[in-house]
């Protein structure tokens, strides 16, 4: 587990934009992954992970909120479709876009402490 990183400094950290859950980004976070996959994710996701993904479907909020995400990244610069945006708000999760690619994103929050999970 990382020491002390929120989703606040990730937001400082990669110049991202909070699309919703403004008011939760002193969510600690626990490890990180990234997949596009919402099977993959809700197998392997845990309480506090920060997810990175390219979907802006509504339903990442879902896995997001099934899994207990501390907050989901959307990389590549992809706008999360508005019902996407209102569900985030609504389950209290910070829905962030940053225009880095997925592979930059990652490396930048290995490098903030932030590792991926050896197991579930």
């Amino acid at each position: 587990m990382n020491h002390g990183v929120t989703m606040r400094d990730i937001v400082v950290k990669l110049g991202c934009e909070v699309m919703a859950g403004s008011e939760h980004l002193d969510n600690p976070v626990a490890f990180g992954y990234s997949s596009d996959l919402l099977s993959d994710v809700m197998a392997k996701v845990g309480l506090g992970d920060v997810w990175v993904t390219v979907q802006t479907h509504e339903n990442i909020i879902a896995v997001g909120s099934i899994t207990g995400v501390s907050g989901i990244i959307i990389a590549g610069g992809a706008a999360p479709l508005p019902p996407t945006v209102r569900r985030a708000n609504e389950e209290g999760i910070p829905l962030l876009v940053t225009v880095k690619p997925s592979f930059e994103v990652i490396g930048i929050l290995y490098h903030m402490g932030i590792k991926g999970r050896s197991e579930k």
